[in-house]
């Protein structure tokens, strides 16, 4: 090293050479590892740069920096001017122009230790209740036909989304709840937007945001909307930052994906692999069902081989035979049945006939008794001795000369006949009227 040309006190100094000067400062510098607090007073990112630029700064000093991008990229942070940071690095002394930068190795929020410690502990206390257990994580649906994303309307993670849902799985219905990311009231319009996906009927939700720094992503490690996303009766995937991030969301929910893009992949199958899945299903049922007609083929084939099958009347010939046989013996016994009725029919009727004749007998006197009564009172024989019977036109008996009056048309009635008359003149028992 270029250390033993240092003088030591009392001896004459050594000259070194510029360069020599600024290899020893460089060695001294980069072998010492430090932490910093400052303010970004300057950052200068421009694409195609290797690497982030930006100054640092207290009331008394400020100080060049820079960081790889892929440090940068890692650390999650999007520097701001006026933000206080805290940079691990070393310093670095380019000794060609002589200028001494600081190569920051990490970068992080000035506090952000606090915050990290904070979530730490609501990770473990959701974890002790048993809402990060695998046990318990939902199953995502295979098909979705409703898929609802809950992200801001305007970053770039709606777009990626909605492209990949797209390509993919064209025929789904996809609902968006754009809402704030970031702030103080986006855990509870992350909330909100969850709510609002599952009363609309989504099969399955995104819970996505892009990348950003710490302190950017902390409203997707609220606790409240950790417990909703437990509490939703639907599956939450989240797509949130880059695939170093880490949230509370993405420990309790049921599927995490490390990007937007990945969230949305995983709800829906590729439209090529599913066409194939779907291929291969009906190949597999068409082999199935060649086999199963097949076995049925074979069986009608042994079914074909029976008797009664190549003679059908074979299958009734002894229902045939028996039927005649019951027949002959079904007209051979109801003669014999009948023969027996008759006769038993013959010898009532005899005694019905011979108790009539009786009953005639003991009614006949008394009947030729009346009869000769009833002779003797018959208007005909009145009529037979010499009297006659009158009735008016309208066929009523006339018993009084009071029922008829001068020119009434009358008939009168005799044993043998009757006649038409006209009443020409009344008379009573006393004389004419």
């Amino acid at each position: 090293m270029l250390l033993e040309h240092v003088s030591s006190p009392g001896e004459t100094p050594q000259h070194l050479m510029v360069s020599e000067a600024l290899g020893v400062a460089k060695a001294r510098l980069e072998s010492l590892t430090l932490c910093i607090l400052g303010e970004v007073s300057e950052v200068n990112s421009k694409s195609g740069y290797k690497a982030v630029y930006f100054t640092i700064k207290d009331q008394g000093a400020s100080l060049p920096c820079m960081m790889w991008n892929n440090r940068y990229a890692h650390s999650g942070m999007q520097l701001q001017v006026g933000m206080k940071v805290l940079v691990t690095g070393r310093f670095t002394l380019y000794a060609p122009k002589g200028r001494m930068n600081f190569d920051v190795f990490s970068l992080a929020p000035f506090g952000q230790g606090d915050l990290r410690l904070k979530i730490e502990q609501l990770s473990r206390k959701l974890q002790a209740e048993g809402l990060m257990d695998p046990a318990i994580k939902r199953r995502l649906p295979q098909l979705p036909e409703c898929i609802g994303v809950v992200t801001s309307p305007r970053g770039d993670a709606i777009h990626d989304v909605l492209r990949t849902l797209r390509r993919r799985f064209p025929v789904a219905k996809v609902l968006v709840a754009g809402v704030p990311v970031e702030g103080a009231q986006a855990p509870q319009a992350l909330i909100s937007g969850l709510r609002v996906c599952e009363s609309a009927g989504c099969d399955v939700v995104l819970l996505v945001r892009g990348g950003g720094s710490f302190e950017d992503l902390l409203p997707f490690s609220d606790e409240a909307l950790a417990r909703q996303i437990r509490a939703l009766r639907v599956p939450v995937v989240t797509g949130i930052g880059h695939e170093p991030d880490t949230t509370i969301a993405d420990l309790v929910a049921d599927f995490r994906a490390s990007t937007p893009t990945g969230a949305a992949q995983a709800v829906v199958p590729e439209k090529e692999t599913l066409k194939a899945t779907l291929e291969g299903m009906l190949v597999r049922m068409s082999s199935a069902q060649e086999r199963i007609l097949a076995v049925h083929e074979g069986r009608l084939g042994l079914l074909a081989q029976h008797p009664c099958m190549k003679d059908p009347m074979n299958l009734f010939a002894a229902d045939a035979l028996t039927l005649d046989m019951l027949g002959e013996r079904l007209e051979s016994a109801i003669p014999r049945t009948f023969q027996g009725l008759h006769a038993s029919l013959d010898i009532s009727s005899q005694r019905l006939v011979s108790l009539g004749k009786m009953m005639l007998e003991s009614y006949g006197t008394d009947i030729a008794l009346k009869a000769s009564r009833l002779h003797d009172v018959s208007p005909l024989t009145v009529l037979a001795r010499g009297y006659s019977m009158t009735r008016d036109s309208q066929g009523d008996l006339v018993r009084s000369v009071a029922q008829v009056q001068k020119g009434d048309q009358v008939t009168v009635f005799l044993s043998d006949g009757s006649f038409d008359c006209s009443v020409t003149r009344m008379q009573g028992p006393q004389g004419r009227l």
